[in-house]
Protein backbone atom coordinates (compact mmCIF):
# COMPACT_ATOMS: atom_id res chain seq x y z
CA UNK A 1 0.00 0.00 0.00
CA UNK A 2 1.82 3.16 -1.11
CA UNK A 3 0.44 6.10 -0.02
CA UNK A 4 1.11 9.72 -1.11
CA UNK A 5 0.13 12.88 1.35
CA UNK A 6 -0.54 16.30 -0.56
CA UNK A 7 -1.02 19.00 1.29
CA UNK A 8 -0.29 23.26 1.28
CA UNK A 9 1.90 24.42 3.96
CA UNK A 10 0.98 24.52 6.98
CA UNK A 11 -1.90 21.66 6.55
CA UNK A 12 0.44 19.54 8.99
CA UNK A 13 0.48 16.84 6.07
CA UNK A 14 4.06 15.69 7.45
CA UNK A 15 1.93 15.11 11.16
CA UNK A 16 -0.40 13.28 9.33
CA UNK A 17 1.81 11.22 6.82
CA UNK A 18 4.04 10.03 10.21
CA UNK A 19 1.02 9.30 12.06
CA UNK A 20 -0.13 7.12 9.32
CA UNK A 21 3.27 5.48 8.32
CA UNK A 22 3.33 4.61 11.97
CA UNK A 23 -0.04 3.24 12.40
CA UNK A 24 0.91 0.80 9.78
CA UNK A 25 4.12 0.04 10.44
CA UNK A 26 5.57 1.55 7.32
CA UNK A 27 8.56 3.83 6.24
CA UNK A 28 7.62 8.06 6.29
CA UNK A 29 9.07 9.33 3.62
CA UNK A 30 10.03 13.09 3.81
CA UNK A 31 12.59 14.49 1.05
CA UNK A 32 13.51 17.25 3.33
CA UNK A 33 14.68 14.13 5.91
CA UNK A 34 16.26 12.28 3.17
CA UNK A 35 17.98 15.56 1.99
CA UNK A 36 19.13 16.29 5.71
CA UNK A 37 20.18 12.30 5.96
CA UNK A 38 22.36 12.63 2.93
CA UNK A 39 24.11 15.67 3.80
CA UNK A 40 24.94 14.54 7.48
CA UNK A 41 26.06 11.45 6.04
CA UNK A 42 28.00 13.21 3.48
CA UNK A 43 26.82 10.30 0.99
CA UNK A 44 27.44 10.99 -2.69
CA UNK A 45 24.06 11.95 -3.26
CA UNK A 46 24.57 14.21 -0.26
CA UNK A 47 27.52 15.52 -1.39
CA UNK A 48 25.35 16.57 -4.76
CA UNK A 49 22.69 18.27 -2.97
CA UNK A 50 24.90 20.06 -0.94
CA UNK A 51 26.32 21.91 -4.06
CA UNK A 52 22.52 23.45 -4.82
CA UNK A 53 21.65 23.68 -0.53
CA UNK A 54 25.11 25.75 0.05
CA UNK A 55 24.72 28.03 -2.79
CA UNK A 56 20.92 28.55 -1.83
CA UNK A 57 19.65 26.93 -5.03
CA UNK A 58 16.69 24.53 -5.28
CA UNK A 59 17.83 20.93 -6.08
CA UNK A 60 16.64 20.00 -9.13
CA UNK A 61 14.16 17.29 -10.12
CA UNK A 62 16.57 15.09 -11.35
CA UNK A 63 18.63 14.61 -8.35
CA UNK A 64 15.26 14.28 -5.94
CA UNK A 65 13.87 11.65 -8.08
CA UNK A 66 17.29 9.82 -8.14
CA UNK A 67 17.55 10.33 -4.02
CA UNK A 68 13.92 9.13 -4.03
CA UNK A 69 14.22 6.18 -5.93
CA UNK A 70 16.88 5.18 -4.00
CA UNK A 71 14.93 5.18 -0.82
CA UNK A 72 11.92 3.26 -2.78
CA UNK A 73 14.26 0.77 -3.23
CA UNK A 74 15.26 0.42 0.34
CA UNK A 75 13.70 -3.29 1.57
CA UNK A 76 11.53 -1.71 4.25
CA UNK A 77 8.92 -0.26 1.52
CA UNK A 78 8.38 -3.36 -0.51
CA UNK A 79 5.12 -3.95 2.06
CA UNK A 80 4.03 -0.25 1.40
CA UNK A 81 5.21 3.55 1.94
CA UNK A 82 3.87 6.98 2.84
CA UNK A 83 5.45 9.83 0.76
CA UNK A 84 5.25 13.41 2.27
CA UNK A 85 6.69 16.29 -0.03
CA UNK A 86 6.96 14.76 -3.44
CA UNK A 87 5.68 14.68 -6.07
CA UNK A 88 5.51 18.17 -5.97
CA UNK A 89 5.29 19.21 -9.74
CA UNK A 90 4.34 17.28 -13.42
CA UNK A 91 8.22 16.05 -13.79
CA UNK A 92 8.61 14.13 -10.86
CA UNK A 93 5.09 12.72 -10.98
CA UNK A 94 5.95 11.18 -14.34
CA UNK A 95 9.13 9.75 -12.65
CA UNK A 96 7.13 8.51 -9.68
CA UNK A 97 4.38 6.83 -12.55
CA UNK A 98 7.41 4.77 -13.73
CA UNK A 99 9.27 3.46 -10.97
CA UNK A 100 6.24 2.39 -8.67
CA UNK A 101 2.59 2.54 -8.28
CA UNK A 102 0.50 4.53 -6.13
CA UNK A 103 -3.06 3.53 -4.06
CA UNK A 104 -4.00 6.25 -2.48
CA UNK A 105 -3.53 10.14 -2.91
CA UNK A 106 -4.61 12.07 -0.09
CA UNK A 107 -5.25 16.02 -0.44
CA UNK A 108 -5.33 17.65 2.85
CA UNK A 109 -7.19 20.90 1.99
CA UNK A 110 -6.91 24.24 3.60
CA UNK A 111 -7.59 27.81 2.86
CA UNK A 112 -4.73 30.08 2.21
CA UNK A 113 -6.36 32.33 4.73
CA UNK A 114 -6.19 29.56 7.47
CA UNK A 115 -2.65 28.24 5.95
CA UNK A 116 -1.20 32.15 6.63
CA UNK A 117 -2.94 32.46 10.15
CA UNK A 118 -0.97 29.03 11.08
CA UNK A 119 2.05 29.74 9.50
CA UNK A 120 2.71 33.58 10.72
CA UNK A 121 1.39 32.66 13.93
CA UNK A 122 4.75 30.43 14.43
CA UNK A 123 7.38 31.76 16.95
CA UNK A 124 11.11 30.24 17.27
CA UNK A 125 13.50 30.44 20.27
CA UNK A 126 17.41 30.43 20.10
CA UNK A 127 17.39 26.97 22.00
CA UNK A 128 15.47 25.22 19.45
CA UNK A 129 11.59 25.06 20.94
CA UNK A 130 8.78 26.10 18.90
CA UNK A 131 5.40 28.52 19.95
CA UNK A 132 2.48 29.96 18.45
CA UNK A 133 0.96 32.64 19.30
CA UNK A 134 -2.59 31.16 19.32
CA UNK A 135 -2.18 27.13 19.31
CA UNK A 136 1.07 27.07 21.63
CA UNK A 137 1.66 30.54 23.30
CA UNK A 138 5.03 31.13 25.73
CA UNK A 139 3.64 31.71 29.82
CA UNK A 140 4.96 35.11 28.98
CA UNK A 141 4.30 37.05 25.69
CA UNK A 142 7.46 36.97 23.12
CA UNK A 143 9.44 34.92 25.89
CA UNK A 144 10.95 31.20 25.85
CA UNK A 145 9.33 29.11 28.79
CA UNK A 146 13.40 27.65 28.61
CA UNK A 147 15.59 30.05 27.76
CA UNK A 148 14.55 33.02 28.59
CA UNK A 149 15.39 34.80 25.28
CA UNK A 150 13.31 36.61 22.88
CA UNK A 151 10.68 34.48 20.54
CA UNK A 152 11.79 35.81 16.95
CA UNK A 153 9.56 35.15 13.95
CA UNK A 154 11.71 32.86 11.05
CA UNK A 155 12.00 34.47 7.69
CA UNK A 156 10.23 31.54 5.74
CA UNK A 157 6.88 32.66 8.28
CA UNK A 158 6.77 35.81 7.27
CA UNK A 159 3.50 36.21 5.66
CA UNK A 160 4.64 37.59 1.79
CA UNK A 161 7.34 34.47 2.41
CA UNK A 162 4.25 31.90 3.21
CA UNK A 163 1.78 33.40 0.60
CA UNK A 164 5.02 32.83 -2.39
CA UNK A 165 5.16 29.77 -1.27
CA UNK A 166 1.03 29.09 -1.46
CA UNK A 167 1.45 30.20 -5.14
CA UNK A 168 3.90 27.44 -5.95
CA UNK A 169 2.00 24.66 -4.20
CA UNK A 170 -1.01 26.06 -6.54
CA UNK A 171 0.72 26.76 -9.59
CA UNK A 172 2.74 23.33 -9.56
CA UNK A 173 1.13 20.97 -7.10
CA UNK A 174 -2.32 21.42 -7.49
CA UNK A 175 -2.52 20.42 -11.29
CA UNK A 176 -1.34 17.02 -10.62
CA UNK A 177 -4.77 16.07 -8.40
CA UNK A 178 -6.78 15.33 -11.71
CA UNK A 179 -4.17 12.88 -12.58
CA UNK A 180 -5.13 10.74 -9.51
CA UNK A 181 -8.55 11.51 -9.65
CA UNK A 182 -8.39 10.07 -13.16
CA UNK A 183 -7.58 6.45 -11.66
CA UNK A 184 -9.88 6.95 -9.08
CA UNK A 185 -7.40 7.14 -5.64
CA UNK A 186 -7.64 10.89 -4.73
CA UNK A 187 -9.21 11.34 -1.89
CA UNK A 188 -9.61 14.98 -0.07
CA UNK A 189 -10.11 15.52 3.72
CA UNK A 190 -10.88 18.93 5.75
CA UNK A 191 -7.36 20.31 7.06
CA UNK A 192 -9.46 23.00 9.39
CA UNK A 193 -10.04 20.36 11.90
CA UNK A 194 -7.86 19.11 14.87
CA UNK A 195 -4.56 16.55 13.88
CA UNK A 196 -6.85 13.78 15.50
CA UNK A 197 -10.35 14.54 13.59
CA UNK A 198 -7.80 15.24 10.31
CA UNK A 199 -6.12 11.85 11.03
CA UNK A 200 -10.19 10.55 11.56
CA UNK A 201 -11.18 11.52 7.91
CA UNK A 202 -7.97 9.63 6.44
CA UNK A 203 -8.22 6.62 8.32
CA UNK A 204 -11.93 6.33 7.12
CA UNK A 205 -11.11 7.56 3.58
CA UNK A 206 -8.21 4.40 3.52
CA UNK A 207 -10.57 1.92 4.98
CA UNK A 208 -13.86 2.84 2.53
CA UNK A 209 -11.53 2.64 -0.18
CA UNK A 210 -9.87 -0.49 0.56
CA UNK A 211 -13.67 -1.88 1.09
Amino acid sequence: MNIIIFGPQGSGKGTQAELIARRRNFPYISTGDIFRYHLKNKTELGQQVAEYVNTGQLVPDELTNKIIQDRINQPDCTVGFVLDGYPRNQKQLEFLSQITTVDYAIVIELSDQEAIKRLSGRLASKCGLSYHLEFNPSQQAGICDKCGDQLFRRDDDQPQAIAQRLAIYHQETEPLFAVYENKGILHRVNGAKTIDEVYQQIEGVISQAAG
